[in-house]
């Protein structure tokens, strides 16, 4: 009978917990296990990241703290701590101040003339008024992958004071043409329009996709109460592509505070430091051995593009 009973018992469900397993313990169990299989797959990125990501950060802004040379890393123990000393050496230093001065206006005549540039090419490439639009788009892109070597050669060709062709062409009207490069006036501004054209092309997908995700209902109902062109891209374009200004403009501001590659490669940051910008001035003191104080310039750099990306948020955010 015995037998017979256990026999004919109804099988306990899959699942179900025994009598000495209380239904909690399974579920910590199981999310214990879960959380342990999403580590292990994440670890290979998150042992990487703390090695080459995190750890170099903390470590800079400890550096940013003491007198360490390129000397004392036989010697660790002969580095001093000296507080804020390396931040007020920085607003002492006429370098840094020229080369803020360098990145300031590079960034307030850059950002927007680079986003004036994009939003124009995409508006027009919107508009279907442009024939061949995807070769415009392919062309006006190209130069942001296109390495910042070529486009220096590019670039010193059109600008040469004797056979360049914007030289050249100005002497056709009877202009004789500046040193473009080599003119402490003029050498800034030639690697900001330098900069923009390299650029623009970025801003330009990221404006067109925009436009292209602005409703037509909007602009047909502009038209039936009898808006201008001008109007309907004032009262509704803008404050449609309000999200996607604010995204461009963060970048294109970001990656202008830290503009480097152009100096570097045109310029040296001369003539006269003209084109020093900060990164460049880092850099500099990197290569001169003076680690705190080049640790200290990157934070501050760092604080600099923070405070901007605020000034963009509260200007271009969303507003109740």
């Amino acid at each position: 009978m015995a037998g017979a009973s256990a026999a004919t018992a109804p099988a306990r469900p899959a699942g179900a917990t025994s009598p000495d397993r209380p239904a909690g313990s399974v579920r910590r169990r199981q999310r214990l296990r879960r959380a342990l299989t999403g580590w292990a797959f994440s670890a290979p990125f998150t042992v990487l990241f703390l090695v080459f990501m995190a750890l170099p950060v903390v470590v800079s802004l400890v550096m940013s703290f003491t007198d360490l040379r390129s000397t004392d890393l036989r010697n660790p123990l002969a580095v001093n701590v000296v507080g804020i000393d390396n931040y007020t050496r920085l607003f002492s230093d006429q370098l840094f101040l020229r080369s803020s001065v360098n990145t300031l206006v590079f960034v307030v005549i850059g950002v927007p003339l680079t986003m004036v540039l994009a939003l124009a090419a995409a508006t027009a490439l919107n508009s279907g008024l442009v024939r061949f639009r995807a070769l415009f788009r392919v062309g006006f892109y190209l130069p942001v992958v296109t390495s910042i070597v070529a486009i220096a050669v590019v670039w010193r060709f059109l600008l040469d004071p004797e056979i360049g062709l914007v030289n050249n062409l100005l002497r056709l009207v009877g202009i004789d043409g500046p040193n473009w490069l080599f003119d402490t006036r003029l050498a800034l501004p030639s690697l900001i329009v330098m900069a923009a054209w390299r650029n623009f092309g970025f801003l330009m997908v990221i404006f067109l996709a925009g436009l292209q995700a602005v409703p037509a209902d909007l602009y047909e109902a502009a038209t039936l109460d009898g808006a201008t062109r001008w109007q309907q891209f004032r009262n509704v374009t803008l404050p449609m592509l309000r999200p996607t200004l604010l995204f461009g403009g963060v970048v294109t501001g970001i990656g202008y505070l830290q503009f480097f590659e152009e100096p570097f490669v045109m310029t040296q940051g001369g003539p006269l430091s003209s084109t020093l910008s900060v990164s460049f001035h880092i850099y500099n003191q990197f290569g001169f051995g003076n680690y705190g104080y080049a640790a200290a310039g990157s934070y501050v750099l760092f604080l600099a593009i923070v405070a901007l990306s605020v000034v963009q948020f509260r200007l271009l955010g969303e507003r109740n």
